[in-house]
């Protein structure tokens, strides 16, 4: 009964209005729910896609220096100081 007197007292435009705006709003909460699971799927995969590129990279450098070693050829320090992202530190 409350219901039906707000509603006499603000006018049919103004409730529609509002009840249209819960509506959105709950639209747009169900929406971005969904939204938000994928990126943090997408997320997760682009972490685990990193993790393989870095052990990748690691062998790849194992196996550089395995086969430079091997042939008798200079390993190539300042190479194998740039894979980390910094420089040689070393002073030999």
């Amino acid at each position: 009964m409350e219901t039906f007197k707000s509603l006499a007292d603000l006018g049919f435009a103004i409730a529609a209005a509002i009840a249209g705006g819960i509506f959105i709003g709950i639209l747009l909460k169900y929406i971005l729910a969904g939204v938000v699971d994928s990126v943090k799927s997408i997320n997760g995969m682009c972490g685990a896609l990193n993790n393989r590129i870095r052990t990748m990279n690691n062998d790849l450098i194992r196996i550089d220096t395995l086969v430079s070693s091997r042939f008798g050829l200079r390993v190539d320090l300042e190479r194998l100081a740039r894979t980390d992202g910094k420089t040689d530190a070393r002073r030999d």
